[in-house]
């Protein structure tokens, strides 16, 4: 197979042009709780169109590799964050735009403690959980219209680990 990706480590630089990484690091935490706990405040860039943000929860079937990546989907009236229920890393899949279509896949290996916000209309692919229970909560926008853009690829990708 050609079309062969080659997962890499998820790290807020590389992911900059697709999203934000939600996670502790490289931030300045406010004590809160008499000083039990620190908040980390406002690590993603909600946008959306009209709507409002929803909180949804998502159980997914878990993935392997090599995986086939047959299809990406984009949301273009608003963001969209993945946020796992369990310490476990996931996948990631994102592609750039080329004038409404999806190019140059790549593949992200989170960490776990790590969770992700996706640009509105990011082409990304469906939610890939690496272990059980594939549980996430979804911040995204809860509103009318069309939300939601599919683009199955001609020919898959091969997704390797690593």
């Amino acid at each position: 197979m050609s079309n062969i990706i080659i997962t890499r480590p998820l790290t807020a630089t590389d992911f900059a042009p697709y999203g934000n990484v939600l996670d502790c690091s490289g931030n300045s935490p406010i004590a809160i709780n008499q000083g039990d706990c620190n908040r980390f405040d406002d690590l993603a860039d909600l946008d959306f169109t009209d709507g409002r943000a929803g909180i949804s929860v998502f159980k997914s079937k878990t993935c392997n590799f090599p995986y086939d990546l047959k299809l990406v989907e984009r949301h273009p009236l608003g963001s969209q964050a993945f946020i796992p229920m369990s310490h476990h890393s996931f996948m990631i899949v994102v592609a750039d735009d080329q004038n409404g279509v999806p190019v140059n896949p790549q593949a992200f290996i989170s960490k776990a403690g790590q969770a992700v916000n996706l640009h509105k209309g990011t082409w990304h692919g469906v939610l890939t959980p690496l272990h059980e229970p594939g549980l996430f909560a979804v911040v995204d926008r809860i509103g009318t219209g069309d939300n939601l853009q599919e683009h199955p690829f001609k020919n898959a990708y091969q997704i390797q680990q690593g």
